[in-house]
């Protein structure tokens, strides 16, 4: 049986040296492993995503204009790329130093507050971008 880190990209070609093109295609190719690493097993990923869906559907029903698409999937984007980072650094700390240690708890706990700041900055996005047009379907108003 192999473990993820068997299956690493990085280990899978030679140290020879390579184009241009291969060194990006692997540099890609870690990246989305990375993505998958990051997401897998995260409880915070099954409450992110079906969320950011749900966003970018009412986008879509509402019609808006492409200023606040930007401005939505900009805020998805933060909520994502801090809640990886977040991962990362989990995964560091489980890695380097198992047994508990007061001062890397305090950082883990910094890094959850960063995922926080940025989920309530996507939410005041959010209410400022679907709250007028949400306004104005309820009272009827083209």
């Amino acid at each position: 049986m192999t473990s993820d880190q068997d299956q690493h990209p990085a280990r899978q070609h030679s140290d020879s040296p390579q184009p241009i093109s291969h060194r990006w295609r692997d540099k890609f190719r870690c990246a989305f492993w990375g993505l998958y690493l990051g997401t897998r097993g995260q409880d915070s990923f099954i409450v992110h995503v079906p969320a950011a869906l749900a966003v970018l559907a009412l986008a879509a029903w509402l019609r808006l204009p492409a200023s606040h698409w930007c401005l939505l999937l900009l805020a998805i984007g933060l909520v994502m790329a801090t809640e990886l980072v977040n991962s990362a650094l989990e995964h560091l700390v489980r890695g380097t130093h198992p047994e508990h240690h007061p001062l890397i708890g305090e950082a883990l706990d910094i890094a959850s507050a960063a995922v926080l700041v940025a989920s309530f900055t996507a939410v005041a996005v959010g209410l400022f971008v679907f709250l007028p047009p949400l306004w104005q379907w309820w009272m009827g108003i083209p």
